[in-house]
């Protein structure tokens, strides 16, 4: 028989405190334990999620400082410092002067293309230029189209998927960035069927013909036949881009594709040329790419308003759109700089000290800022860290007047465009709003940020981010999400 020593109440009562204290040292709550399997696996992991309605009181989190790749997470920043250098009703306007008077219809002198950095300027924004002109009673221009690259100029390329696309693209992602460039500085070209057997006719989405080279034929074939037509867009030594087409399209609906430019600011005034010809305004010189100020005596003769800043950031969020969140890094350099930098690394620091301003809310004043090389997260040195994400949204939900606009740029798993969002519980579907991340080379990256919304109204933000590791360089993505997936529904379940 087994001694069993009595204990007097106050002995018990001592135990209990020494089990509370123990259990104290550690977490109330088995913390991201999907995410620490990944971590326990070679992944690279940083997580934390916030009470906003208690302080930002830290509900869990898992190496919540370690900076990690935050890919497409990156915009979450873009978007914050846009709404705080702009209304969220700000527009960017795209003028069209000329340098010399109407004479008898005719232009006597140049047309000058005058941007301001819309990322949103497409071919119906061409054509209501190219309409106002021909409506001023304009039938021809004697000189030259200019493109004026103000107001961030050239840029210069740094990510290697849009300095390879100077030479080759057959992707829409990587275009080079451009203060004037139609449809995200992409061709955009429609593939329409014909008749079986013939050639399909490939075309401009906003022009008949497009103002660019097309070599190869695309074939026409029955319903039933195969899609593997393929269109790759090439620059020659000269500069030019041309376009190199092949395979088969089925008769059926036309196909529309986009192919990056190698020079969108040439791409946008050869379009626009095109587009003046179309409506019947001749212009006899060539586009000409130049920097300088419009002659004192330029007038208007046409002008355009882009997107509302609230709309480009909803489309950038929402469809992690790369040259969006780019090109306004580079505008919001351009307005704060008379002499702006032309590369995006450096306007990047914009971003960089945006976050270490709103980190030095509630952190010491000596936090280094996260290094980011640019807005969109293609880059793949940018760095953030679970604790930058989850102060970066307390911040921007503790505002009123811009939260609306920012909240409303976030996806809700069951209307997201991707499939690997639309799975998981009704909680998950319904009650988080969030923005992903996610990259497959140098190392794969998943990462998703947001907040959810207690079962009381309150709101929660979270931020979790897994990168390969150097002993598990590429986590497959749905053991990546599926483990990000988890932490935030234990989170809904008990909230």
């Amino acid at each position: 028989m087994l001694y069993r020593p009595s204990l007097s109440r106050a002995g018990i009562l001592s135990l209990l405190l020494c089990a509370a204290a123990a259990l104290a040292a550690f977490p109330a709550h088995a913390q991201w334990r999907a995410l620490q399997g990944l971590e326990r696996r070679g992944a690279l992991v940083s997580a934390a999620a916030i009470d906003l309605d208690d302080g930002g009181h830290v509900i869990e989190q898992l190496n919540p400082t370690r900076r990690l790749t935050p890919a497409s997470l990156t915009k979450l920043a873009t978007a914050a410092l846009a709404l705080q250098t702009w209304t969220p009703a700000k527009m960017f306007e795209t003028r069209l002067l000329a340098n010399a008077p109407v004479v008898r219809g005719r232009v006597a002198g140049d047309l000058i293309l005058q941007g301001s950095g819309d990322p949103s300027l497409d071919d119906e924004s061409l054509w209501q230029l190219a309409a106002e002109l021909h409506g001023a009673g304009v039938s021809a221009v004697s000189g030259d189209l200019f493109v004026d690259p103000a107001p961030f100029g050239v840029v210069t390329c740094e990510t290697k998927d849009r300095c390879h696309a100077l030479e080759l693209s057959d992707t829409a992602y990587n275009a080079p960035l451009a203060s004037v460039g139609v449809d995200f500085g992409n061709w955009c070209i429609v593939v329409r069927p014909t008749v079986t057997g013939a050639a399909a006719l490939v075309r401009g989405c906003g022009v008949a013909h497009l103002p660019i080279p097309v070599q190869g034929v695309i074939r026409t074939v029955g319903r039933r036949g195969r899609q593997t037509f393929w269109i790759e867009r090439r620059t020659n030594a000269a500069g030019e881009d041309m376009l190199q087409i092949g395979g088969d399209v089925p008769m059926g609906d036309d196909q529309t594709v986009y192919r990056s430019m190698s020079n969108p600011l040439v791409g946008a005034g050869l379009l626009l040329k095109e587009t003046l010809r179309e409506i019947g305004v001749q212009v006899a010189g060539p586009v000409v790419v130049h920097a300088s100020l419009p002659p004192p005596n330029s007038y208007e003769l046409g002008d355009v308003e882009g997107l509302s800043l609230q709309e480009q950031l909803g489309r950038m969020l929402r469809f992690s759109n790369n040259y969006i969140a780019d090109v306004l890094v580079m505008d919001m350099a351009a307005s704060v700089d008379d002499h702006p930098p032309q590369a995006l690394a450096a306007a990047g620091r914009l971003l960089s000290d945006f976050v270490e301003r709103v980190q030095a809310r509630d952190r010491p004043a000596s936090l280094v800022p996260p290094p980011l090389y640019s807005g969109s997260g293609l880059t793949t040195d940018n760095r953030l860290s679970a604790d930058d994400l989850v102060r970066l949204l307390a911040y921007e939900y503790h505002d009123p007047r811009h939260f609306p606009a920012f909240y409303g740029g976030l996806v809700v798993p069951r209307d997201a465009p991707f499939v690997f969002l639309r799975q998981g519980d009704e909680a998950w579907l319904d009650r988080v709003a969030l923005k992903t991340g996610t990259l497959d080379n140098p190392r794969s990256v998943c990462g998703i940020a947001g907040y959810l919304r207690k079962r009381n109204g309150g709101w929660i933000a979270f931020a979790a981010i897994v990168n390969g590791g150097p002993r598990w360089k590429h986590v497959p993505l749905y053991q990546a999400i599926g483990a990000e997936r988890a932490g935030i529904q234990s989170l809904l379940r008990r909230y």
